[in-house]
């Protein structure tokens, strides 16, 4: 059986801000952590070397053998934009999303916004508590 490779660490998540290109780039995952930590009442954690999760979940996948520990919601500054991570799937928040602000997502679970100040933070916050509340009913063992 596979494990994920992307694991809760210790590792400072203001000093990976700290690392981050731009000042836009640093300045808006700032506020995504506060953002993420009052609408979730989580802590802000790092998870691998790039993204910044918000408590956790025992996943395991019914398409493949793989199982693990993964984030109820998470965050990671990329290059050209910002992925966002809402775990039960973007589809699901198809309404949500419309009144959201430019944006553009995957076919799995990716949110990718370029900047923070292109999108509604009320109606992002509103998306990221749904997505938690959606994960722990189908993952019932969260921390």
């Amino acid at each position: 059986m596979s494990t994920l490779q992307t694991k809760k660490n210790t590792a400072s998540v203001s000093a990976f801000i700290a690392t981050l290109e731009g000042k836009q780039k640093k300045k808006d995952s700032k506020e995504l952590v506060k953002i993420f930590e009052s609408t979730t009442g989580l802590k802000a954690t790092m998870w691998g070397e790039s993204m910044i999760g918000f408590g956790s979940y025992h996943y395991t996948s019914e398409k493949s053998s793989q199982e693990g520990e993964w984030p109820l919601t998470a965050f990671a500054p990329r290059g050209k934009n910002i992925s966002i991570y809402l775990m039960p799937g973007v589809s699901k928040f198809e309404k949500q999303l419309a009144k959201l602000g430019k944006h553009k997502v995957s076919k799995g679970s990716c949110l990718y916004i370029n900047k923070l100040s292109d999108v509604d933070t009320t109606v992002l916050a509103k998306i990221i508590l749904s997505s938690v509340k959606g994960i722990k009913q189908m993952y019932p063992n969260k921390k």
